[in-house]
């Protein structure tokens, strides 16, 4: 299979959270920062998020515009912009998420070309949005989102080599479930908050399969700046 090297990349609390009260300390900044560092050590040309991460992130929950579409629109995948120097890439099964323009400026990595990764569960409604938009997107799957599909056409489509996946925990766990991730890149912030509501950087999800625990083996262990950890893995064979 012709795919990206695919790195789940992401930041955490002591206790393996992604989310939630600590987000907000000075430990979790730092941390924050050796993100965006540690981030910048693989080259990549794109990382993607689930729906949920980009409407928190990137879209304050905007719903889409959607105009009353009175033809069909064919389920075909649609490229805007195949030469861009980065990607940021939405996983958003049914198309919900409401962009209003079609790249996302973050931190100081380089301006990001959309790209939706959708099912045929879409509307033509938010197709023909996301073309008036002018963003790309692919289709993998016809109810759920099958992350080898995605992947390759990620490749093949838009020469993406090098590919972070930074959450949620759902996304996270899909991409390793069906044994494509290639690395898991953790960097822990030594703060936690004890919530239990929030989220962890695996979880599995109602549309997923049988939990199948994963095994890793240690690449390396880096201590970085304010007793940040850099913790880095290669997932054991499937």
């Amino acid at each position: 299979m012709e795919r990206p090297y695919i790195v789940c990349h992401m930041l955490t609390s002591l206790n393996g959270k992604i989310s939630g009260p600590f987000m907000n300390t000075a430990g979790a900044e730092v941390a924050s920062n050796v993100y965006e560092t540690t981030n910048n050590r693989y080259h990549s040309q794109a990382w993607l998020c689930g729906r949920v991460t980009m409407e928190e992130n990137f879209t304050n929950y905007h719903k889409p515009v959607l105009k009353p579409v009175d033809y069909p629109v064919s389920k075909e995948d649609f490229i805007a912009e195949k030469q861009a120097a980065m990607y940021i890439v939405s996983v958003d099964p049914s198309g919900k998420v409401g962009w209003d323009k079609n790249y996302v400026d973050y931190a100081k990595r380089p301006r990001a070309h959309i790209i939706e990764v959708l099912t045929e569960r879409v509307t033509d409604a938010y197709l023909v949005f996301l073309r008036e938009k002018r963003i790309s997107y692919i289709f993998a799957g016809k109810e759920t989102i099958d992350c080898r599909l995605a992947a390759e056409k990620l490749f093949k489509l838009f020469q993406i080599e090098t590919l972070m996946v930074s959450g949620g925990g759902v996304v996270n766990w899909s991409f390793l479930q069906e044994g494509i991730v290639d690395e898991v890149s953790v960097v822990v912030a030594p703060v936690t908050d004890g919530e239990k509501e929030t989220h962890t950087i695996f979880e599995g999800g109602t549309n997923l399969a049988a939990i199948t625990p994963v095994d890793f083996k240690l690449k390396a262990v880096e201590v970085l700046r304010n007793e940040v950890l850099w913790l880095r893995y290669h997932p054991k064979t499937f």
